[in-house]
């Protein structure tokens, strides 16, 4: 894991790329702030983290680092290592973690619904939306640490990398790390994982819904080996793809509300 810090003192602030090494768009986020080395008004720590998974171009080793927090100092695995190491970093901390994913283009972050510090940041974010993972995060690091988890655009595009730059020039503004003026609070759409949607083993996958668009009952969301898959009742589809996860296709949301000006609104779905 590397580790670097901008501004003297203790950190109150970090931000982290690199958890998965198949997703190098924070690596050139956190890169592209040390090279800039910005005057900061309060010191962050800069940290890549899975420099060995990073070095094979794959997501994990031994197991996935952003399933298995808190973590095991004296695991055979090295990502149950890394996880208790990073967390012990992150102590004391505001943190950014930055992902990328297989199945949407435009930022949007992943935050537990006890987040406040999370839910305060975003507005001031340029996000497509704001998903409440809380069934879902177990061993995930936003689970045990005080972290904005943002899925920062398609795996391995230079989108991704330019909007992971954009998001931690924007956040460390807004904790008040920079100077300039913090973005003007923007309404996002508030989602709540509610299911995973199952895929079962087929040569050929298909996803004909767009992530954060209702998919209603009746519609077609998916198809397995040409044979399609029908909506018993509305849903959002998110994180959704063909081949993102191996014995699913991603989620199924409500929208919940809207995120904001320092409020969450309700919204019937």
């Amino acid at each position: 894991m590397r580790i670097e810090q901008l501004g003297d003192g203790e950190p109150e602030i970090a931000v982290v790329g690199g958890i998965h090494g198949d997703e190098p768009c924070g690596v050139r986020a956190v890169e592209h702030l040390l090279e800039a080395a910005p005057e900061v008004k309060r010191p962050v720590k800069c940290i890549v983290a899975n420099e060995e998974a990073l070095a094979a171009e794959t997501r994990y080793l031994d197991a996935d680092l952003n399933r298995v927090f808190p973590g095991d100092p004296d695991s055979d695995a090295h990502e149950k290592r890394l996880a208790a190491e990073l967390l012990t970093e992150l102590k004391g901390c505001v943190s950014l973690s930055m992902h990328s994913t297989q199945s949407y283009t435009e930022p949007f972050a992943v935050i537990d619904e006890n987040a406040t510090f999370a839910k305060s940041v975003c507005p001031s974010l340029s996000l497509d939306a704001v998903v409440d993972a809380s069934d879902f995060i177990d061993g995930r690091l936003i689970r045990h640490a005080e972290v904005l988890e943002i899925e920062c655009g398609y795996q391995g595009s230079e989108q991704a990398a330019e909007n992971a730059i954009t998001l931690t020039e924007e956040f460390l503004t807004a904790v008040g790390a920079l100077d300039g003026e913090r973005s003007p609070t923007r309404e996002l759409p508030l989602y709540r994982l509610t299911r995973l949607v199952p895929k079962e083993a087929a040569d050929d996958y298909g996803v004909p819904a767009t992530n954060f668009e209702r998919v209603a009952a009746g519609e077609t969301y998916a198809s397995i080996d040409g044979e399609e898959l029908v909506a018993n009742e509305p849903f959002y589809p998110v994180l959704m793809s063909p081949y993102g996860y191996e014995n699913e296709f991603g989620y199924a949301a409500e929208l919940v509300g809207k995120l904001g000006s320092g409020r969450v609104e309700s919204e019937a779905t």
